[in-house]
């Protein structure tokens, strides 16, 4: 009974000394201290104090797609050549009918590589040669090669179709890659005609295997399209030279609609009659046509630089800004978090919006359940007039729907989020504070 008697005095007098476990609360006894329960009418008054949110810089906002207007070659000058009078009569100067041979392929011709499904060694092309109806396109490239999986590049260009499948199955041999295939033309853009004026519909006229005549091409182009046809001609620009041929001979006359035209060819259908005139209008719209796409390529060229230096720059600012962010190197607004949170520490406030009570608690994990009091959850604030006068704003979650409260409650810099300890969890860790203490006091006396 000794015993025991002396162990409740040592109880007594540790928690008179200060000893025993005290637990932090927030108390409304020293009349600076009001706490306030937080309600839909006091979250209102609590939001009267407002702070203007830190901006991120104005770099993040700015984008790299907004150059200066682009310079370039200029613009190009005028066309100096006009219409001329119409002559009495047209000289008829049809371009030699020649007989270029067959189709040879050419720079951006588009090839057609197939084999049959029958297996065995086709399908070591790795997806050339694979299948039935498994076929691949390869363009002629601008060296005059293609490039053909596990074999290299084939130069083509050049050669017939004849000439290019022996080329292949050459290539194909030698690197042991069965030469099973069938190859042929599936795109024909190396040789090409333009016919423009007094047509429907001005065109590029590709020349395929088949022979491309003078009247085929002008109603791929939408047909003639003049009134005018005892003073209209049909112009053909070739190899420096300009031919001419009359509308009316050339309607009477079907041995000048079959005029075989070669790759290159300009055809013009006009009403304009002095020949050299003709060709130094024609010299004259190429010479344009070659400043305005040697001037938008150098646009582009400018447009591209500009736009990769400002990206570049945008980037390196907002990278900088980021580490110093890291580095703690900006001045930030904080929220402080103690007591039976999930993480104490310091909650930085965002850029450019408020930040609600619901966003400090649940951003940081919250708070702890076990030891946690949800009833006693307190947004400590000081006044702008006093700085010893404290409102302690009081969330009573133990109600979950008061949780709404939380996120329309703004926070302001230097606000303290505190939550008190549940009563178990104040009495478990007394008990743990003093019984080393009585244990240690017990030995004592039992020594004594």
């Amino acid at each position: 009974m000794r015993r025991c008697c002396l162990g409740i005095l040592t109880l007594v007098m540790l928690s008179a000394c200060g000893a025993a476990y005290i637990s932090p609360q927030v108390k409304a006894d020293d009349g600076k201290v009001r706490i306030v329960p937080l309600t839909s009418e006091s979250v209102l008054i609590a939001n009267r104090d407002t702070r203007t949110p830190d901006q991120i810089p104005d770099v993040f906002f700015r984008t790299a797609g907004s150059p200066s207007a682009m310079r370039g070659a200029g613009a190009a000058p005028p066309p100096s050549l006009t219409e001329q009078r119409r002559p009495a009569t047209l000289d008829t100067r049809p371009p030699p009918n020649t007989a270029p041979g067959p189709y040879r392929i050419g720079v951006g011709d588009v090839l057609l590589l197939a084999t049959p499904s029958s297996g065995g060694t086709v399908e070591e092309l790795s997806g050339l040669l694979a299948a039935q109806n498994s076929r691949e396109g390869y363009t002629v490239q601008d060296d005059g090669a293609i490039a053909v999986p596990d074999v290299g590049r084939i130069m083509l260009a050049g050669l017939t179709l004849e000439e290019a499948e022996a080329q292949l199955f050459q290539s194909l041999v030698e690197n042991r890659i069965d030469p099973t295939f069938s190859l042929e033309i599936a795109e024909f853009n190396s040789k090409r005609v333009s016919v423009g004026g007094a047509v429907g519909k001005p065109a590029v006229v590709p020349i395929a295997l088949t022979p491309l005549f003078l009247d085929e091409a002008i109603a791929l182009s939408g047909g003639i399209a003049t009134p005018d046809i005892d003073f209209a001609s049909i112009r053909v620009y070739r190899d420096g030279v300009l031919y001419q041929i009359p509308l009316v001979a050339y309607l009477r006359d079907p041995g000048l609609q079959k005029t075989r035209l070669l790759a290159g060819d300009s055809i013009f259908v006009d009403t304009a009659f002095e020949l050299e005139r003709a060709q130094a209008y024609f010299a004259e719209q190429i010479t344009l046509a070659q400043f305005r796409q040697q001037g938008r390529v150098q646009a582009l060229a400018e447009l591209t630089a500009e736009v990769e230096l400002r990206r570049a720059a945008l980037i390196e600012a907002r990278n900088n800004f980021r580490e110093k962010v890291e580095l703690d190197a900006v001045a930030r607004d904080f929220v402080y978090l103690t007591g039976e949170v999930t993480q104490p520490g310091r909650f930085p406030l965002p850029f450019g919006r408020q930040a609600t009570l619901a966003d400090a608690l649940f951003a940081e994990g919250g708070f702890s359940s076990e030891t946690g009091n949800p009833g006693q959850i307190y947004v400590l604030r000081s006044s702008s007039e006093d700085i010893r006068a404290v409102t302690a704003w009081h969330l009573d979650a133990a109600n979950v729907t008061n949780l709404l409260l939380a996120t329309r409650m703004n926070l302001l810099p230097n606000d303290i989020l505190f939550i008190a300890e549940q009563p178990v969890t104040r009495w478990n860790r007394v008990v743990q504070q003093l019984v080393p203490s009585l244990v240690t006091t017990g030995a004592g006396i039992a020594t004594n």
